[in-house]
């Protein structure tokens, strides 16, 4: 009756990728250049699990008794929360997925059009929020669908909730992730409804991601052959298109993932809790707001104080990340970057550890099926 809690805080890489540069992302490091640029965090359960162990972080200093700590590389390429939720349960892709620097060519516009039978504007790369205060009204206007992308393998579309129910908008979008195959095989179509007046247009919580669905068996299809169930919290389910997945349970705002984490942890009987936090990534990361992003990583650290209190001797917890999104980059999309570990568990000693993304489902396959045969996947277990 074992139970694994594995929580990623979305975009808060720990250092540069060694393939980095290739991304055009070298020296990038979030959490690092977040913590110099305020002149310190103040992170007290993070640091006493030994956060300020894995690097040097300015105002978090390395634990005296850390738990399993260290770094872990990305696995196969892409550096978006894909790739990086597919790496932490053993599924690698064998070359990175579409992108669309110079904006979508006609055929994927084709593609729109046909879905909605509405026209396309925008259709470059953009920020999101940017792209609603540029091209809002216009589609209010008009009915013409925002869409857009960025250095990530994604196809975004915008739509106010007054113009297209987000309801429409999901089936327009579940109809494009469907035609988008082959060489247009995207990584994830996304839906993003926005409400307001212009001037003061704002994204609603009624954000949609459609992935591909994983192209390999992963240690979630590992845990539910052995009969372990698998819970995700926020945008994992959608991420794995539902694959090795039991239940979903919502999470469009740090605030609504971190409560529904905190009951699965009070009330589970056993099995594995899979959670992403995503407002250091969406709200603040893409948005360079610094102080933003600290004061999410505040109110998650006072959440993991409280985790902390709750877990028994049965119980394993694993804090990650996907990827980097450093906000002291001049672009405004995620960087290639390793992310951080740190596993508490009852009987732990406290080693560093540095692997792959990967290691993480080994760990949470070894702790939940102790004995059972380890899969032909990779990574490898650090209990």
């Amino acid at each position: 009756m074992r139970r694994a809690f594995v929580v990623v805080l979305d975009a808060c890489g720990v250092g540069a990728a060694a393939d980095a540069a290739e991304y055009g992302d070298a020296d990038t490091n979030t959490l690092a250049h977040l913590a110099e640029h305020l002149g310190g965090l103040e992170l007290p359960a993070l640091q006493r699990l030994g956060l300020g162990s894995i690097l040097p972080l300015a105002g978090v200093p390395p634990a005296a008794a850390p738990v399993v700590h260290g770094r872990l590389r990305p696995l196969g390429p892409g550096k978006d929360s894909t790739a990086g939720h597919w790496g932490l349960m053993g599924v690698s892709v064998a070359r990175r997925p579409p992108t669309y620097p110079e904006g979508f060519p006609p055929a994927v516009v084709e593609i729109v059009r046909a879905a909605s039978g509405r026209g396309v504007i925008c259709n470059r790369p953009d920020n999101g929020l940017k792209a609603i205060e540029d091209f809002g009204a216009q589609h209010v206007a008009d009915g013409d669908l925002i869409v857009y992308t960025s250095q990530d393998s994604v196809l975004q579309i915008a739509a106010h909730v007054d113009v297209i129910t987000p309801e429409r908008l999901y089936a327009v979008c579940r109809r494009v992730r469907e035609n988008m195959t082959g060489e247009h095989a995207v990584g994830r179509v996304i839906a993003r409804p926005f409400a307001g007046a212009e001037g003061a247009f704002e994204r609603t919580d009624g954000r949609r991601d459609y992935s591909l669905a994983p192209p390999a068996r992963s240690y979630l299809d590992e845990l539910q052959a052995r009969d372990v169930p698998v819970h995700s919290v926020g945008k994992v389910g959608q991420l794995f298109a539902g694959v090795g997945i039991d239940v979903e349970h919502p999470g469009a705002t740090n605030m609504r993932a971190l409560e529904e984490t905190t009951e699965l942890i009070a009330g589970l009987d056993h099995g594995l809790v899979f959670t992403n936090l995503i407002e250091t990534d969406q709200v603040y990361g893409h948005r360079h707001d610094f102080d933003g992003f600290a004061s999410a990583l505040g109110d998650i650290d006072d959440r993991v104080a409280r985790w902390l209190e709750l877990l028994g001797d049965d119980d394993l917890l694993i804090l990650t990340a996907d990827h980097g999104c450093d906000l002291t980059s001049p672009r405004t999309d995620h960087t290639r970057e390793q992310a951080p570990l740190l596993a508490a568990f009852a009987g732990h000693d406290g080693r560093r550890h540095d692997g792959v993304l990967a290691d993480v489902g080994a760990s949470v396959l070894a702790w939940l099926a102790e004995g059972a045969d380890a899969p032909e996947l990779p990574g490898r277990s650090f209990l």
